[in-house]
């Protein structure tokens, strides 16, 4: 009995430092763990590292563990730049993804086409994949389908003249661009112009200038804690005109800082969102609600849009390693490449954000209507689908 004993803890033992020993397949996140962007980054860490414990629970990618080796950029393009360097350079990942900020994004645009690691960034303005660069992808909706369902809302509501509000952030200026050239193209006329930091925490003076302008609405561009404050600065200026924020506004908690001055917001964004608002037999209904059950479960409620960007960029990725068969004994160059072209390859794929079809030329691959739902806050502080 001591003897089989013995054998027995002996196997085990090997067997043990056999799986500690075997390769993984390593994948680099960037993200704004903390810092002002942190409601963004910490959800999409959360999400990486529950579907990472996922795919490993169910025997990993190929036979392969994965192995996430997640960066904190604290929402700064310097700290992003130095994060990819790491993770390229000493950790030999085969992808990343994120960041969680467009700024960031573009500061590391440049240094991931040169090294030619293929970069899912989370991040949504459209520069980012447009001009298109052969190893940069994103899984957030596109600026320019944002705003044209916002103008789409608009001409719903007789509303012509609009006044515009935006971040002086990477996310916000592109916003800004994509909100004056639709105007034009769909009829309507922009009678103020405004911007602000992220550091600002007030923006009165220039709600004022919009409401003095007579715009009929007011579409808010960001990402930072001004989408709470823009509302709350509107109530107490005692304007009544429809406030419209981007598909950055889908985070709950924002909803939350806001407090009451939230109701009545209107913003586009994805079904996540209103996973149990959706019908039964709805085409997207279980892959939200899934996620939503799973990450609540795991962390608490609330979910967001951002770490559904991160569950599709992760997803994506894991993809084309199956589909490639990808192991860790490639080439690094080899295995790079072989996913850059997976990810690029991705056909009707759901998930959290739609269906995406990429190709040679859409590095996000998203429907404009099937991707995006026009939303609102009701009086409860909730969100609910605009009716």
């Amino acid at each position: 009995m001591a003897l089989l004993l013995a054998t027995a803890m002996v196997f085990a033992m090997v067997v043990c430092a056999e799986a500690e020993g075997k390769k993984a397949l390593k994948i680099g996140g960037i993200f704004a763990v903390t810092g002002r962007a942190s409601w963004l980054g910490d959800p999409e860490k959360k999400t990486a590292l529950m579907i990472q414990e996922a795919v490993n629970k169910a025997g990993g990618i190929n036979g392969f563990p994965l192995e996430l080796v997640i960066e904190d950029t604290e929402g700064k393009p310097p700290k992003t730049v130095a994060a990819v360097e790491k993770l390229i350079n000493k950790d030999n990942v085969l992808a990343i993804i994120g960041p969680s900020r467009s700024g960031c994004t573009m500061a590391i645009k440049g240094i991931m086409e040169k090294a030619k690691v293929p970069l899912v960034s989370c991040a949504a303005a459209e520069v980012i994949i447009n001009p298109l660069a052969t190893y940069v992808f994103k899984t957030p909706q596109v600026d320019s389908h944002v705003v044209i369902r916002i103008y789409e809302q608009m001409k719903k509501m007789g509303i012509k003249k609009v006044g515009v509000i935006t971040g002086t952030t990477g996310f916000g200026k592109e916003g800004r661009k994509q909100a004056k050239k639709y105007a034009k193209t769909m009829g309507f006329e922009i009678v103020a112009d405004e911007t602000y930091t992220p550091k600002d925490t007030d923006m009165t003076a220039q709600l004022k200038k919009i409401s003095s302008a007579g715009a009929q609405a007011v579409i808010n561009w960001s990402i930072v804690p001004a989408q709470s404050i823009v509302p709350k600065n509107m109530k107490q200026l005692g304007m009544k005109i429809p406030l419209f924020q981007s598909h950055g506004f889908g985070n709950p908690k924002y909803i939350k800082a806001a407090g009451d001055a939230a109701a009545g917001i209107i913003f586009p964004a994805g079904n996540v969102l209103i996973a149990d608002a959706l019908p039964d037999g709805h085409w997207h209904k279980k892959v939200v609600l899934d996620y939503k059950n799973a990450y609540e479960k795991k962390y608490g409620p609330p979910v967001s849009t951002f770490g559904g960007h991160a569950y599709d960029a992760l997803w994506i990725v894991i993809n084309a390693m199956k589909a490639k068969k990808v192991t860790p004994d490639m080439d690094v160059q080899k295995a790079r490449d072989l996913i850059r072209d997976g990810v690029e390859a991705t056909k009707n794929w759901t998930g959290v954000h739609g269906v995406f079809n990429m190709t040679a030329k859409d590095h996000v691959g998203l429907d404009k209507d099937k991707s995006l739902s026009i939303l609102t806050v009701d009086k409860a502080g909730k969100i609910a689908p605009l009716k």
